[in-house]
């Protein structure tokens, strides 16, 4: 029981949130209406699977890094509270599943799977070559909308790469605020990093940028899709929180980027589901 506490832990699983809530944004509008349960099963076990291999592969990759700075000395891996196999058999059983899921959907998930699989795994060592690796965070993440679009209507179309777009920009812009807090030791270990470039004060501005290019993309995604008043009162309310967020967390005062970074922005993606969901309905 432990075990499964420090797993559940060590994946952040209540952080499923961030993606899960864009990804059935996808599949409703691929339909504009409500696809089929089989279809949301087969998309959130793609989803939670897909997540759930990723970090612990970064976890693992990761692990000395993490025992090396103060700020993660105390994670899961990094403290040594798991078994490593363990943790690999999650990557290897997430990885299957998605497979599953993904074959259980259409064949054009199916082979777009090892695409997701690239992407996903290769986040983890971008920060030892590159500070794009925040744009390839965004973009991990982000894929959830195209896929779960894909998933319900066999096709790519151009409409949920908006999406995709805007959640990749929500989750690098508040990604890099949250780098923020390893400055000094990104740059001491050499790793790659807005923040160890450039600096914080610049950090901040990448990162308003970035959640302004949601908004535009969120905005041009209802046009595209003929969306309603509902839909955009969601993204008015969304502005306003990461406008919110950006007066409480500033380069001088990072006391609050956890609650800004995995507290308010769990509601983010679930406020634009629901209303997206009253303005089609």
């Amino acid at each position: 029981m432990k075990n499964i506490t420090r797993f559940l832990n060590m994946i952040d699983f209540s952080h499923t949130l961030f993606g899960l809530p864009f990804a059935y944004l996808g599949a409703f509008l691929g339909v504009h209406g409500i696809p089929s349960l089989a279809q949301l099963g087969w998309i959130t076990l793609a989803m939670v699977s897909a997540r759930t291999s990723a970090l612990c592969l970064n976890r693992i990759i990761d692990r000395h890094l993490d025992r090396a700075n103060p700020r993660t000395r105390h994670w899961v891996m990094a403290s040594g509270q798991l078994p490593l196999s363990l943790v690999w058999g999650a990557v290897v059983v997430g990885l299957g599943l998605l497979f599953v899921a993904a074959s259980r959907l259409n064949l054009l998930c199916l082979q777009l799977a090892p695409l997701a699989v690239l992407i996903l795994w290769g986040y983890s060592y971008t920060k030892r070559f590159t500070w794009w690796c925040h744009i390839i965070l965004g973009l991990a993440i982000g894929i959830g909308p195209v896929g779960a679009w894909i998933a319900v209507t066999g096709r790519l179309d151009w409409q949920p790469i908006l999406l995709t777009v805007a959640v990749a920009s929500w989750v690098a812009g508040f990604d890099i605020t949250y780098a923020c807090q390893d400055i000094e030791f990104d740059r001491q270990h050499g790793l790659h990093s807005i923040p160890a470039r450039f600096g914080a004060r610049i950090a901040f501005r990448f990162s308003e940028t970035l959640h302004v290019l949601m908004v535009v993309c969120l905005i041009a995604a209802g046009v595209a899709l003929q969306l309603g008043g509902w839909y955009y009162l969601g993204v008015t309310i969304a502005a306003l929180i990461l406008l919110y967020e950006h007066r409480i967390v500033t380069p001088d005062n990072m006391s609050r980027v956890n609650f800004a970074s995995f507290k308010i922005n769990h509601y983010v993606g679930l406020l634009i589901l629901i209303t997206t969901l009253a303005d089609i309905y």
